[in-house]
Formats: C-alpha cells, sequence, structure tokens
C-alpha cells in the first residue's frame, strides 16, 4: 500500500484495467448488492491500493476513487445504482452503500447488423444520444451526476456492432448537434402523430413553427409562451415604406462573421486521416471488445478482423501491423480480467490462449455474466429507429445514404411489433430545425411526376391561408435543408390543362420559358391526392432547375424593416442584404424570392423588429421585337407583405386559444372522471350496513341466496 505525501492512499494500476474489474465484479455478482468492502476486496488494484479498509483514510480514498471510477464506466455506458446513502467523512467509520450494475426489468434486443449499416448506424447512435441528453437535462436539472447522458445502451449496441466506434459522423450533423441546444415536441393539428424537434434558439423555433403550418407546440410550456410572444410583437408591426436616408452598405462588408467552432467534446475524434471516429480511448476499446466476445462465447475471430472492427481501416503496413499488435496486447489484458472474490472464485475472462498463439484467432470461453449487457432495451431501440427515420427522411445525408438508412429504418421498424407490450406509444419521431423532415406530401407527389399526373392539395400561403390548388408535378429538389416541389405552370383551377397557356409556353425562346414554372415549399402542401389524367410526356419539358433561382430573384420583391437597436446578430444570414442606421436602430433592405420565408423571418425575430414595408414585387414579361429578338421589361406593383405577417400572425394566435381551450377542456374532463371514480367509491362504502372492511367481510362470507325463507 503507497501513501502520498498528505498522508492519504495513493491509488496505482499497473495494468490499466480496473474499470474492468470493476464491471466484471459487479456482473458476475448480479443480481446481489455489493457493499463498498467487498468491491474493495475482489478488485486487484483497489486491493493493492487500499488494503482492507481497515481505517478511515483508507476508506475515504477508496471512496474518492471508486466514484470517478463510477463515473467514467457512467460516461461509457454502464450506470451503477447504490442501494444506501454515499459515504461521507461524518459517517463515523459505518460501511458504505453497496452497488450492483442497473440492468433494468426488460429483457434486452439483439439484432443483426450488416457493415454496410454501420455508417448510418454510428449517425443515428451520435444523433440520439445527443438529442436525448439535451432533453433529459432541461426536463430533470436534479439527476444523479453518474447517470450516464443518454448513452446506457451503446455499449450494448457496441457488442453487436462493434466497428461502429471506428465510423465517422459527418461534420453536417456534429456541427448540427452542437447549435441545437433545446428541444420541444410538437405535433399538427390534424395528425396524432408527435415530433421532437431541436432547436438553436427560441427564434429557430418560431421559425420553423410558422414554416409548418398546423403545428403546435406540446410542451416545454416555456417554448409556447416564448413562441406565443412573438406572434403578439409581430400582430403589432408598424408599417414603414423602402426608403433610404443615407446609402445602405452591404451587411457582409459591415460586419465580418466568426466561423463556429464545434468544440472537441461533440466534434468526432479524427483517425488516421481515414475521418473522424466516436472514440479512441482504450479503456473504451477493451471494454467494447471484452463486451463483444461476451455476447459471442465460442466465436472465432481473427485478429485481424478485431482491428478492422475496432481500430478501424488502415492504409499502410505499418498501420495494419500496429493495429494488429494493439488488439493482441488488450486480448492479453482481458486475460487477466478477474473477479477475484470467494464467492466467485476467483473467475477469470478466458481467451484460447493456445489459438491465439497458433491462428492469431480470439475465441472467449468464459462471459463472466457479461454477456447480459449485449443488445438494446426497448426505450433504446425505439429511440434508435426514430433517429434513422430522420436520417432517412431529412435533408441531413446526401441521396444514396438516405437510402440506406431507409433501409435499415425498415428493418428497426420491424423489430418493434415484437416488444411492443415494452413500449410506451410509438417510436420517437426526430426532427432539427434547417434540415427539413421530408414532408407527407412528398410520397404522393413523387408518384404523381412518375405518372405524369396532377395532383389536387391544399396549400397553405405566407399569410396562413389554406387554399384549395391544382398542380402539376415535375421534380423536387432540396435547397438550404429544405425539400421544393417544381411545378408545371399550365393546369386550370380544375386541374384541366389550358391550351392557350400551353401553346404560348411552346412558341416562347427558351430563354423565356421561366414563368411557366413554379417552385413551392412541400411542407406547405398537404392532403395530396394523384388525379389520375396522365399529360402526354413529350409534352413536358424538362424543368430549368439551374435557371429558376435567377429567375425567382428577378421576379422578387423588395422589402424593408427597421429594428429597435443596432447591429443585431440575426441580419448577418442575410447576404445580399443592405444595411443603414434608422433612429435608434436599423433599417434593412433586401430582396425576397420567398414571401413565405419573410413571413415566418419577420415573426421569428419579432422581439427586435418594429416595422416592416409593404413590399414591391417586380415581375418579368419576355416579348419578341420585330426582328425576333427576346426583350425583357420589368413590372412592379405593391406587395402587402406587412399585412401577410400582421395577419399570419393572428392566425396563429387564435390557433393557441384553440389548443388551449381544448387542453383546458380535456382537463376538466379528466378531473371530472376523477371526482366521479372518488363519489363512487366514497357512495359504495357509505351505504354498506357495517361499513368499511367489516361490510365486505360479511358480504364474502355470506354465500347464501337471498329468498323469502331465508329471511
Amino acid at each position: 500500500m503507497t501513501e502520498g505525501s498528505n498522508g492519504r492512499r495513493r491509488f496505482s494500476d499497473k495494468w490499466g484495467k480496473h474499470e474492468l474489474d470493476v464491471l466484471v465484479v459487479l456482473s458476475s455478482a448480479f443480481p446481489q448488492w455489493l457493499t463498498s468492502r467487498q468491491i474493495a476486496q475482489r478488485v486487484k488494484a483497489y486491493a493493492d491500493s487500499y488494503g482492507e479498509l481497515a481505517d478511515q483514510a483508507a476508506k475515504a480514498a477508496f471512496a474518492k476513487q471508486f466514484q470517478r471510477d463510477r463515473a467514467k464506466l457512467a460516461d461509457l455506458g454502464i450506470e451503477i445504482e447504490s442501494r444506501q446513502p454515499e459515504y461521507s467523512s461524518k459517517s463515523d467509520g459505518q460501511d458504505f452503500a453497496s452497488y450492483r450494475l442497473r440492468l433494468g426489468d426488460q429483457g434486452l434486443v439483439r439484432l443483426h447488423f450488416d457493415e454496410e449499416d454501420m455508417p448510418i448506424l454510428a449517425a443515428a447512435t451520435f444523433l440520439a444520444k445527443s438529442l436525448k441528453s439535451d432533453a433529459d437535462d432541461v426536463a430533470d436539472k436534479k439527476r444523479s451526476r453518474f447517470a450516464s447522458p443518454a448513452n446506457s445502451p451503446t455499449l450494448g449496441l457496441s457488442a453487436l456492432a462493434p466497428s461502429i466506434g471506428t465510423q465517422s459522423i459527418p461534420t453536417s450533423l456534429a456541427e448540427a448537434v452542437q447549435t441545437h441546444r433545446f428541444t420541444a415536441t410538437v405535433r399538427a393539428e390534424d395528425d396524432d402523430e408527435t415530433v421532437d424537434v431541436a432547436y438553436e434558439d427560441s427564434d429557430d423555433l418560431a421559425f420553423y413553427m410558422i414554416m409548418h403550418p398546423g403545428v403546435r407546440i406540446l410542451n416545454p410550456r416555456a417554448a409556447r409562451d416564448s413562441f406565443a410572444r412573438r406572434l403578439q410583437a409581430a400582430s403589432q408591426f408598424e408599417t414603414c415604406d423602402n426608403s433610404s436616408r443615407t446609402t445602405p452598405v452591404a451587411v457582409q462588408e459591415r460586419i465580418l462573421k466568426p466561423e463556429v467552432e464545434v468544440p472537441p467534446s461533440l466534434h468526432p475524434t479524427h483517425r488516421r486521416g481515414s475521418g473522424s471516429g466516436q472514440s479512441s480511448s482504450e479503456v473504451d476499446r477493451r471494454l467494447r471488445l471484452m463486451l463483444f466476445l461476451s455476447a459471442h462465447p465460442g466465436a472465432e475471430y481473427s485478429v485481424e478482423e478485431l482491428a478492422d472492427r475496432f481500430i478501424g481501416p488502415t492504409h499502410t503496413k505499418d498501420q495494419h501491423e500496429k493495429a494488429m499488435k494493439t488488439i493482441r496486447k488488450d486480448v492479453n489484458t482481458l486475460t487477466t480480467v478477474s473477479d477475484d472474490g470467494e464467492i466467485a472464485g476467483s473467475q477469470f475472462f478466458d481467451i484460447d490462449w493456445d489459438l491465439l498463439e497458433e491462428e492469431d484467432v480470439v475465441r472467449a470461453d468464459n462471459s463472466l455474466g457479461l454477456d447480459r449487457l449485449a443488445g438494446l432495451t426497448p426505450q433504446y431501440l425505439s429511440l434508435l429507429v426514430g433517429s434513422v427515420r430522420y436520417l432517412a427522411k431529412s435533408t441531413m445525408l446526401p441521396d444514396d445514404q438516405r437510402q440506406a438508412a431507409d433501409s435499415l429504418y425498415e428493418r428497426l421498424l420491424a423489430a418493434l411489433p415484437h416488444i411492443e407490450g415494452e413500449l410506451d406509444g410509438d417510436p420517437k419521431t426526430l426532427a432539427l430545425t434547417g434540415y427539413e423532415l421530408e414532408p407527407d406530401s412528398m410520397g404522393k407527389i413523387r408518384e404523381a411526376i412518375s405518372r405524369k399526373c396532377p395532383i389536387h392539395c391544399y396549400y397553405t400561403n405566407g399569410a396562413g391561408e389554406r387554399k384549395e390548388r391544382w398542380f402539376l408535378p415535375v421534380d423536387t429538389f432540396i435547397d438550404e435543408g429544405a425539400f421544393y416541389v417544381v411545378v408545371w405552370n399550365v393546369l386550370g383551377r380544375h386541374g384541366d390543362l389550358l391550351k392557350q397557356k400551353l401553346e404560348t409556353f411552346k412558341r416562347a425562346d427558351s430563354r423565356s420559358k421561366a414563368p411557366q414554372w413554379k417552385t413551392l415549399r412541400a411542407s406547405r402542401i398537404a392532403e395530396v391526392s394523384v388525379v389520375d389524367q396522365p399529360v402526354e410526356e413529350e409534352i413536358i419539358p424538362v424543368p430549368p432547375i439551374s435557371e429558376l433561382r435567377q429567375w425567382n430573384f428577378k421576379n422578387g420583391s423588395d422589402v424593408s424593416f427597421i429594428t429597435d437597436s443596432h447591429n443585431l446578430a440575426f441580419i448577418d444570414d442575410l447576404h445580399s442584404a443592405t444595411i443603414e442606421p434608422w433612429d435608434e436602430g436599423d433599417k434593412v433592405h433586401l430582396r425576397i424570392t420567398s414571401d413565405s420565408w419573410f413571413v415566418a423571418f419577420c415573426i421569428a425575430h419579432a422581439r427586435h423588429i418594429v416595422a416592416v414595408s409593404q413590399g414591391e414585387r417586380h415581375e418579368v414579361k419576355s416579348s419578341e421585337d420585330k426582328d425576333g429578338n427576346v426583350v425583357e421589361t420589368v413590372e412592379t406593383r405593391p406587395s402587402d407583405v406587412a399585412a401577410a405577417i400582421r395577419e399570419r400572425a393572428q392566425r396563429e394566435i387564435e390557433g393557441l386559444h384553440r389548443q388551449e381551450e381544448e387542453e383546458d377542456r380535456l382537463e376538466q374532463e379528466k378531473l371530472k372522471r376523477e371526482q366521479e371514480a372518488q363519489s363512487y367509491v366514497a357512495h359504495t362504502t357509505s351505504a354498506a350496513p357495517f361499513g368499511g372492511t367489516a361490510a365486505r367481510s360479511r358480504m364474502e362470507s355470506d354465500h347464501k341466496p337471498f329468498t323469502r325463507a331465508g329471511m
């Protein structure tokens, strides 16, 4: 036993494996509870450092080291629960708490994953851990400091899919998780499905709400109240004009925006130049290796295969040899991991050493009970399904990876019915603002495109008006994290082709064809049905998507708004805007291509905007001169976007009032049912002839039928 200069016992672990020993000791004893003294005796590093815990100094030093190790295992995904109060220096030498692994009452689900699933699985796990951790932090500020941050199932997953720890996490996902630190549960008015939306701040959530008509915030209450305040402020916007007092300067020239850095704690760790991985610690890797071998007792794996799974692919011969050597060292360390106690009989984590020496193959023959840690809890599987679904249905990943995520999602979803009774509701649906979840309407829209058929739908404009429409969709695309639909503007009011307009488009020069197209945000299209009236394929032109952005800008609207103070940060993202000082704030001038976007933008930042201009819409028209050349002319007309903002804010306020009334009604009905139940119990008890237990006892003991003779 060693002592420091201050007289306290100094911890020593020459093998660097005492965390693994702690896990094995608790696992082999489960479901027994072990006292601190038993743990100290059966973990070799503790016993060597602190002996029999014979004095107060040894007890205090051990308690401090064990709690550090307990927290470290929690960070790696293993929770240790206690049954008695934690040790205190005021305990006057009394024994410490007793401990055991927290495995839960439910069985774990074991699934098979292919190597192609690993990148998607790693990204989904990263997303699930991060979002659930944030939600737990908000919901339970008093959570134990030893509880792992929503990652307790991940080591169980690693036992099934070990190479998940060597995968790269997409940079866009890592950065999004860094900035999206809050979560709100929302639901559409006409849908029972709830969505957990991760957002950056209250402005960000408000923008999301306006861009998704009919969605209501369920909780937290603070998020709903914050949204209501922005709506109230937007409903009182004043109207200004587009005039200038000075020469406005470009926003980007005035402010140099710093780059957002991702903290090392969230940014994936770099590995051998092959991308970023989730962890590189030796303890983490050895723990995952031990759990993997425990979950597959008797199975044989080559050292080379284990190196690929737990360290990652290598690119040179030297890297390959080093990875193989590292795995052999890890395996050698695992053979010394044991439960060195009288009850356990000094059990060791056994490796077939001869097989390893002769054939470079690893086989574990004694799991020490660690196999019970391999798998997923039903709750975590449900959360993982939600994460994979988001990756499959959102704009976070490229198309090829989204298809792979969709395939994995279907397989995970198929596993849920077998554990349906152990879940509280359906799998969670996750979403991140800025990376839109694919709207339900996209399925029908794609069907209509493939069949060359129009669609009948309801479209919600920027002011919140919901109108019946017919469109002929010809393509879809993703822009800045949102889904858009390109429609050919040749349909009449009831979906019939307008022959006159069609002939005009056919005669027009290719440079003037843009006006025949419209781009619509898919999230604003609802209740889509395919009209079974196919249009001849040869008459449908190819949409010039690359030209549409430029055309939309030419046909945009010039608007202005005034802020309540100078140099506000949210203006920095308006790359094409110009700005000038205006009284106590700034006046910002910009051209917008979508009234709906500007409505959402102004409502989201309503707490700092005091006035919005009416707007001036530009319309480019093409014609031919006498020589056959295409001539473009620009016409302008008023665009009362300020009124649309106030109207939309008022509609949302009315929607919040309806939500409050409905929740009050449901609460009153619940209270009434509870009161009726209490009244029934009280009436039944008071109606008994002798009351209470005695009455029930008499009634239960008297089985004679009621007859006149019996009276």
